[in-house]
């Protein structure tokens, strides 16, 4: 598994011409002059070649995973940092992380050149500026339990590779997550997550290839991080907050078929455990209190499966 490390190698210089994510497609060269279909085509074509992109850079997403998951462990938080379409797309992964999986709003972060007004609008003056991505992310305070997570297609983007730099002088764990072989954010991180993906069929918007290659590996940072922490169970979403009437049938499919009851006993279970769905589980599978089931889970550091491992353990060397 190739990880940076800082102060050994140096970064190969890179130009508009010599980057992979600005050169021309000639699948794609005569896109204006086709049909819709034709373009649709070429596109879905090219989109297909992400995954396999994703897929060489497997081991390196593993260690990434561990990384992350270990810090939230330990108490500590996912910092995500990028400018433009690869902010964009760190801000949403980080927004989905608390309805998916109960973490709170601390855990999992983000910082986007321009702030969240770049949301919505282009600011990309300011991902040029080395100066702002410190100013940034010392706002956020990173140290020794916080993984930082710098997200640029290029591989390039001052204001990206600043923050990381800086990130990794406080001593928090780094990975990078880019296009690029042999970037300047790679060089800055612990972890490189390269996914080479090539030209896009508009020369140089990265919102589409690159950009999709990074949505899938944020989805696979985050999701693999909460599944290594128990926040699922089997490939349930059991730590679903039951805020609306989606979310509530949702948390009562979870428990039925976790628990393997009918509609009847997990609304009643639900009810009992405060609509917490981690709770419902350990009472229903176990036979555990509430006060019990609390206690499993605390002492399980909310792990689901291990809660109720734990408590069945006590249950059965209570009746010897």
């Amino acid at each position: 598994m190739r990880q940076a490390t800082a102060g050994k190698g140096r970064a190969r210089p890179t130009t508009a011409a010599t980057l992979k994510t600005e050169g021309r497609n000639p699948r794609s060269a005569a896109l204006d002059a086709l049909p819709a279909l034709a373009i649709a085509r070429i596109l879905n074509a090219e989109d297909a070649k992400v995954a396999t992109a994703v897929r060489r850079a497997l081991p390196q997403i593993a260690r990434a995973i561990d990384l992350i998951a270990a810090a939230l462990r330990a108490g500590g938080r996912l910092i995500y940092v990028g400018a433009g379409t690869s902010g964009r797309i760190a801000a949403l992964d980080a927004a989905e992380c608390p309805p998916t999986f109960s973490t709170a709003s601390w855990q999992v972060q983000y910082v986007m050149a321009g702030g969240s007004r770049a949301l919505g609008a282009a600011v990309e003056a300011n991902e040029d500026s080395r100066a702002l991505g410190r100013r940034d992310l010392r706002k956020k305070a990173p140290g020794r339990k916080d993984v930082v997570v710098g997200i640029a297609a290029s591989g390039r983007t001052p204001y990206t590779v600043a923050a990381l730099e800086y990130a990794r002088a406080q001593g928090a764990k780094t990975v990078a997550v880019t296009c690029q072989p042999g970037s300047a954010l790679a060089q800055a991180a612990h972890v490189a997550i390269v996914t080479p993906v090539g030209p896009e069929v508009v020369a140089g918007s990265s919102r589409l290839k690159a950009g999709t290659a990074q949505k899938m590996v944020l989805n696979m940072l985050s999701t693999g991080a909460m599944a290594r922490l128990g926040y699922v169970l089997g490939n349930l979403m059991v730590n679903v907050h039951p805020k609306n009437s989606k979310l509530k049938e949702r948390a009562l499919a979870i428990v039925q078929q976790a628990a393997e009851v009918d509609r009847a006993a997990a609304a009643e279970a639900l009810r009992a455990a405060g609509d917490r769905v981690p709770l419902a589980l350990v009472m229903l599978r176990t036979g555990a209190t509430r006060r019990q089931a609390e206690a499993a889970l605390a002492s399980a550091g909310g792990h689901v499966r291990q809660a109720i491992a734990n408590s069945q353990k006590r249950n059965a060397s209570s009746r010897i």
